[in-house]
């Protein structure tokens, strides 16, 4: 798949309990079946994109300890009408805080 340009719009980060591979696992586990996958486990990235902008991104990464800390990236990836996705989310009062409140709890169900 072609690599687009994109630009960020939201990042979430969490730390689990869990050990980074397991998290890893359960992420790809939990997100099989959406759009275009891609898993990349020497880096500790799962990504998904879907409709005419979103990708999203994920990646793991191990934290002393033992526990996991899971980013969450969300990219605008449009090629056309790029511009207009920024605006739409924010006519979409508390995109942002959406998106940190779901991946949050994402992130419990993960650890």
């Amino acid at each position: 798949m072609k690599r687009p340009k994109k630009k960020l719009m939201v990042e979430v980060s969490e730390v689990v309990s869990a050990p980074a591979a397991d998290v890893l696992e359960a992420l790809e586990t939990r997100l099989t079946g959406a759009p275009n996958l891609e898993v990349d486990r020497e880096r500790g990235t799962v990504a998904c994109q879907g409709g005419w902008w979103y990708r999203g991104e994920y990646e793991v990464v191990g934290e002393p300890g033992g526990g996991a800390r899971v980013t969450h990236r969300v990219y605008n990836v449009a090629d056309r009408l790029r511009w207009g996705v920024p605006l739409a989310n924010r006519l979409f009062i508390g995109f942002r805080q959406a998106t940190a409140d779901g991946f949050a709890r994402f992130a419990r169900e993960l650890g």
